[in-house]
């Protein structure tokens, strides 16, 4: 059964939290996933009036690296179905036979 977010220490919850008011980085070319956007962080640490910023901060880039290389990982995957459907398909099949 998967832990649920109350059953962490108060700075993981509050790091969460933060972690998901950032928007996502997405790489516009490659649609490659480049992390959250850190740009309003500041402001989101003195609107909430958090006190220890390092060590959320420390948790929040922590979490930002599993994420960044799950979803890495998960595109590399798809990346090599794909790659193994094309192989073992052989190349495209026509219809039509054309003699010339």
């Amino acid at each position: 059964m998967p832990l649920e977010l109350s059953e962490f220490p108060e700075e993981v919850q509050v790091a969460f939290f933060m972690f998901s008011l950032l928007s996502d980085d997405w790489d516009g070319t490659s649609g490659t996933y480049m992390g959250k956007k850190w740009e309003p962080l500041d402001y989101y640490f003195n609107l909430y009036d958090i006190d220890d910023k390092k060590v959320i901060l420390y948790i929040m880039k922590m979490y930002e690296r599993i994420v960044v290389n799950f979803r890495m990982e998960e595109a590399e995957n798809k990346r090599k179905i794909e790659e193994r459907k094309t192989r073992t398909s052989g190349g495209k099949q026509y219809t039509h036979n054309v003699s010339g």
